[in-house]
């Protein structure tokens, strides 16, 4: 009796990693095992960097609101401190992109927390 052999699907996982490994660079695009290492390492550099990126956006919104609230003779940490002493429920994306592109609307929430 001949060997039975699932040949269909396992040209299917070889196809779908050779597709995940397009335009990457000599034998990591055409070979399926180097490919797949390849693939397997791309895939923890895009969940760490989702995570990474989250991080590095908080500290761009820090940044502006400093930048945005240094004019008015406070810091980043007192000007947060007061913002939750006044219980306003704005968050660093919202007061960023205050401080950035609306600066007379900043302005007043600075106003209402001194």
């Amino acid at each position: 009796m001949p060997r039975s052999v699932n040949a269909v699907a396992a040209r299917q996982r070889r196809k779908k990693i050779l597709k995940l490994a397009k335009g990457y660079f000599g034998r990591r695009k055409n070979v399926h095992t180097v490919a797949k290492n390849a693939v397997e390492k791309g895939m923890q550099y895009a969940y760490f960097g989702r995570k990474q990126k989250k991080r590095t956006f908080r500290g761009l919104w820090i940044q502006r609101i400093n930048a945005g609230v240094r004019p008015h003779g406070m810091n980043y940490s007192q000007f947060i401190g007061k913002v939750k002493e006044a219980d306003i429920q704005l968050n660093r994306k919202v007061l960023a992109d205050l401080a950035m592109n609306h600066p007379e609307a900043f302005k007043a929430v600075i106003e209402k927390v001194k």
